[in-house]
């Protein structure tokens, strides 16, 4: 019942007239950002961090929320009709949704993309508050050795989830981890890499790296490949922009894969670093091998639409739960979800509960009508939506610059954090080019801080012994987890070249 109170009392909170203005504000740039070309969703939401900082804790937290939600539906407008994925968690769409555009039956792919996100949206809402607490709970009885491990089981899984390279993964969370150091040592007060750099002694933004490395990164990628002169041109002769939504009997038949689609969403959401886009490629992967419909998947199937855009909006949910209870962001957009908690002075974790809880459930009370808002807006906003692919992309890249250094510059009001951002936003550019993923880089420079704290704390309460972390029950299980999800990856490749060695040597005596 006290859930219900404070959810209730979340809810009225959103709905006042300046957090419902930010709310409403937060969805319509989560969709321009999910449709507008050389924008990510990623992206957007790094982009409004920074004008986050002037605001109340509240009203940033409900802004980022909203965009997080409405960036995940607005992509399948434009994947679908136009079959340009607006974001990589879209990408799914473009099998069957497109081709039911192709089929004349745009609206009724619409139709399904929409109700799906709904569903799914509102549905993990419904697990995010029902797990949140319980496991901020459990996780009240931990240690040094259990955050520790935690942390690092984060860390970990972004590496393995980051690309195809293993070696380039590492790299680049060392690097964030590396960034992490700049400063004054926490413990024993030693300058680190400062280099005589007055700057440089209160060491680096993590909103500078996500900044640049995601914002002018991406523009100065963009650059060198050129800009697309004419982004709304694959859009030219469509003329179906409405939504029609499915009947009960459709949907009611449609369950078992809303099921799947939903819960993939969720469990998927709530490891760290899989996100939207591994949720949907995997909801996906099992309906493909366990639906009832399975040998139509990619011609035009309606449930290839529901089961990724049920799991991509169900992550949202998913991704938040280990957010809030334990610090530990699931997804690149809750990482700076967490950035912004950092940003107000507060730690998401067990204690927040404790020590914020109505800021709590205005975050879950924000995800409610998040989705609910996104259902409306995506049925109404699709030809004004659809207009936004008109923009060119050299145009919204200069504003993008614009807002880089312009956010850079208000966090701090300094000179030497528009260079750090200029540094990162090269640092970015070149991860694109010699194809080094960003997340573990971000994520290292936001962790990095938490994990050494922990692990002093650590080593100076159990006498320097370190296999305490395998020697606890809960922290032993989850290092050990978090060396699996590490050490398969290389496993796998290592056995992977023995067969092609293999398959060489044959064909050679052949």
């Amino acid at each position: 019942m006290d859930v219900l109170t404070h959810l209730f009392g979340g809810i009225l909170t959103v709905l006042s007239p300046v957090h419902f203005l930010v709310l409403l504000i937060g969805l319509v740039l989560g969709m321009l950002v999910a449709v507008l070309p050389g924008l990510t969703l990623v992206m957007g939401v790094v982009l409004a961090l920074p004008f986050t900082y002037k605001m109340g804790v509240g009203p940033g937290l409900i802004l980022l929320t909203a965009m997080y939600a409405s960036g995940t539906y607005a992509g399948a407008i434009t994947s679908i009709l136009f079959r340009i994925p607006g974001e990589p968690m879209d990408v799914p769409l473009l099998w069957d949704g497109y081709e039911m555009t192709r089929k004349g039956q745009a609206a009724k792919a619409l139709g399904w993309s929409l109700m799906a996100s709904f569903i799914g949206g509102i549905a993990s809402a419904v697990m995010m508050v029902a797990m949140a607490e319980p496991v901020a709970h459990m996780a009240l009885s931990f240690s040094s050795p259990e955050f520790f491990a935690i942390v690092f089981f984060g860390l970990i899984s972004v590496v393995a989830l980051s690309g195809d390279s293993v070696v380039n993964s590492l790299i680049s969370l060392c690097m964030g981890l590396l960034i992490a150091t700049v400063g004054v040592d926490s413990i024993y007060g030693a300058e680190r890499f400062a280099f005589g750099q007055p700057f440089l002694l209160d060491g680096i933004e993590f909103l500078l790296v996500m900044v640049g490395a995601y914002g002018i990164g991406e523009v100065l990628t963009r650059l060198r490949a050129g800009f697309a002169a004419e982004p709304g041109e694959a859009g030219d002769g469509q003329a179906r922009f409405r939504t029609a939504l499915p009947r009960w009997a459709e949907i009611v038949r449609m369950k078992y894969t809303l099921l799947r689609g939903t819960l993939t969403g969720v469990v998927v959401g709530i490891v760290p670093g899989a996100g939207a886009t591994v949720s949907a490629f995997v909801a996906y992967g099992l309906e493909s091998q366990y639906g009832k419909n399975r040998k139509q998947l990619g011609t035009g199937a309606p449930e290839g639409i529901v089961v990724a855009k049920s799991a991509a909006t169900a992550s949202v949910g998913g991704a938040l739960v280990p957010l809030l209870a334990m610090g530990i962001p699931g997804s690149g957009a809750t990482a700076i979800i967490l950035a912004a908690f950092l940003l107000h002075g507060i730690q998401p974790g067990p204690q927040v509960f404790v020590s914020s809880t109505d800021l709590v459930y205005t975050v879950f009370a924000a995800v409610f009508l998040s989705v609910i808002g996104m259902c409306v807006l995506g049925y109404f906003a699709i030809k004004p939506l659809c207009k936004v692919l008109d923009a060119p992309e050299a145009i919204v890249s200069a504003f993008v610059v614009v807002f880089c250094f312009v956010g850079a510059f208000a966090a701090r009001n300094s000179l030497s954090d528009l260079y750090v951002i200029s540094a990162f936003g090269l640092v970015g550019y070149l991860f694109e080019r010699f194809r080094f993923p960003i997340a573990p880089l971000v994520l290292g420079t936001i962790l990095g801080p938490l994990a050494e704290t922990n692990f002093m704390t650590l080593m100076v309460s159990f006498d320097n012994d370190w296999t305490i972390l395998f020697r606890r029950p809960i922290s032993g299980v989850v290092m050990v987890l978090a060396l699996i999800g590490l050490f398969w990856p290389i496993v796998r490749a290592l056995a992977r070249m023995r067969r092609s060695a293999r398959f060489a040597r044959v064909a050679a005596r052949v």
